[in-house]
């Protein structure tokens, strides 16, 4: 149970890390983060769309006992990707990001031990190809955890690059 804790609690970390954005200057903000990347708006518009992904989907099948199903990933980011380019403030952004992601640890915190831990498939596998873990709603927000700490650690080394922290 205390694990179930620990890793909602380090989900929710990334609310507070939006905070740390508020103040980005915007030419940087709209800024590629490398050649063939994303800017920061666009990352963080692309981990709201999949926390939006995982309340209006993923959650409901998980509550039906049903197999959860991701969508293809080009398409699906690319609807983020247009959107944070579509003239949206940045403030807006933020604070979708931030409602979005607490709305799901609300959530999360209210599933039954044994729904968050029960074995589930995911896109008709059984486990992790790269773990061999068997999938439950838990371990599926870990992986999330890491992709939001693979996009943070992206954030920082172009904060770092741009002389901004």
């Amino acid at each position: 149970m205390d694990n179930i804790h620990s890793i909602i609690s380090s989900f929710k970390e990334y609310s507070s890390w939006i905070d740390t954005l508020k103040n980005v200057d915007d030419h940087i903000w709209k800024t590629p983060i490398a050649a063939d990347k994303w800017s920061v708006r666009e990352i963080i518009a692309h981990i709201t769309n999949w926390d939006k992904y995982l309340l209006s989907d993923i959650l409901p099948s998980i509550r039906r006992g049903e197999k959860i199903s991701f969508p293809e990933f080009e398409p699906f980011n690319k609807i983020a990707s247009d959107y944070a380019k579509s003239g949206v403030t940045k403030q807006d952004i933020l604070n979708e990001a931030k409602d979005t992601r607490e709305l799901l640890v609300k959530e999360l915190n209210e599933l039954p031990f044994e729904t968050v831990t029960k074995h589930i498939l995911v896109n008709e596998v059984t486990h992790c190809p790269h773990t061999g873990t068997p999938y439950s709603l838990l371990y599926v927000v870990q992986e999330f955890i890491d992709h939001d700490r693979h996009h943070q650690k992206q954030v920082q080394q172009f904060a770092q690059q741009n002389n901004l922290v």
